[in-house]
């Protein structure tokens, strides 16, 4: 029987077709919704997670703290750090590896044009490898840089093109960076990061030299032993931080960030994004019940004569009832269908888009499963919801009156 009335409820829905689309409207545009933006928030939140999951959970990075709207870090903070804590750091049970760094903003010239551009030190010996890593540095063309490489730079993905200074940059070209002559050795992989493939890289002891920097450091990049527990690390580093820095707990002013931190700040940010996301999609989802109800409101008064036929043939009232049930939940089923095949399309079009744009596959559209069932089960389930009234009053139709009934 229960195929009967699909089957039934199929043809119904096909001799009605522009009132059925109508109906759907509500539906598709909420489930699309959801589906679209948690596709690409999931594709987001996995493509970030394995990259953190490729270096590693035993990062910590530390700044100075301070107000910072625009630049690199340590850019405009009072009391910057300083190298002199390395060593400090270094003995810290638990670190393997701490990497102070220096990140300015320097006046670029080439091809007779000037351009501001992040430049970011590169340290020599073991580290050298170790930062690599961390940063997914490879060369694209080109070398990466070497221990003694001085007046010598590899360039981000972006910085090539004809965009920067008006005619593409290669290997073998010299740069006018602060007014002293670098070369360019080697032209970065496209890394998908904003920062990263718009950086010059440059060895340490030139980067200082060029800024007159002996001591200052804008970050310390620190890796730590496997299995050992960064929370305690990151305390201890606190502890070193604010003695050396005369500060008192809660007065800091400086920032220890570990990689986990801002695994769980993406997650957040995305779920206050879903949250959002649903209350949108909910809107929509409940004009698209309402429409559902009043659509089968509409069914059950066309429909009485049919009604009373199919009573005085031996129908019960639960059979009218599921009848109309079903055909409400089915209206749901496939207005969801509709909003996931549109949803996915907008998802992947986007991640394409975006994709092209970057260079890397670090924005992509992850359809699960579990979301396309979530999305079905929950469209027939309004459906059905919308439905429960309308079909409770045809149930309840006296046979007789029904028969009476002319269209």
């Amino acid at each position: 029987m229960f195929f009967d009335f699909l089957r039934i409820v199929s043809r119904n829905l096909t001799r009605r077709k522009l009132r059925s689309w109508l109906t759907m409207i509500g539906i598709f545009i909420g489930i699309a919704t959801v589906v679209a933006l948690i596709g690409l928030g999931e594709g987001l939140r996995n493509a970030i997670t394995s990259q953190f999951d490729m270096l590693g959970t035993d990062i910590i990075t530390i700044r100075a703290g301070g107000i910072q709207l625009f630049g690199p870090p340590g850019t405009g903070v009072v009391k910057p750090l300083s190298k002199e804590l390395t060593s400090k750091i270094e003995r810290i049970n638990g670190i393997k590896h701490v990497i102070p760094r220096l990140i300015k903003s320097a006046h670029v010239e080439f091809n007779d044009r000037l351009s501001i551009i992040i430049t970011g030190s590169l340290p020599s010996g073991e580290t050298r490898d170790v930062m690599e890593d961390y940063l997914g540095l490879k060369a694209e063309v080109g070398r990466l840089l070497k221990d003694g490489d001085r007046y010598k730079v590899v360039i981000g993905n972006n910085l090539r093109s004809e965009d920067s200074f008006g005619k593409e940059l290669n290997v073998g070209n010299r740069l006018l960076i602060e007014g002293r002559q670098f070369e360019i050795v080697g032209i970065a992989k496209k890394l998908g990061n904003f920062i990263l493939d718009n950086v010059i890289l440059i060895n340490e002891e030139s980067q200082r030299e060029l800024f007159d920097e002996p001591e200052e450091v804008s970050v310390f990049a620190i890796r730590t032993e496997k299995d050992i527990n960064v929370e305690k690390v990151k305390e201890d580093i606190e502890k070193v931080l604010r003695k050396e820095r005369d500060v008192k707990k809660g007065e800091e002013d400086f920032s220890v960030e570990l990689a986990i931190d801002t695994i769980n700040t993406l997650n957040s940010t995305l779920f206050a994004v879903q949250l959002f996301v649903y209350i949108i999609a909910a809107i929509s989802l409940l004009v698209g019940g309402i429409g559902i109800m009043n659509t089968m409101y509409t069914s059950v008064l066309e429909r009485t004569k049919e009604i009373g036929i199919m009573k005085s043939i031996g129908a019960q009232n639960k059979d009218v009832f599921l009848f109309f049930l079903l055909e409400s939940g089915f209206l749901g089923f496939i207005g969801g269908l509709i909003g996931i095949l549109i949803g996915t399309l907008i998802a992947k079009g986007f991640a394409y888009v975006g994709s092209m744009q970057l260079g890397s596959d670090l924005i992509h559209a992850d359809i699960s499963f579990s979301l396309i069932f979530g999305a079905l089960a929950f469209s027939f389930i309004i459906g059905c919801i919308a439905g429960i009234t309308p079909a409770i009053q045809a149930s309840k139709l006296n046979p007789v009156d029904a028969l009476r009934h002319v269209k």
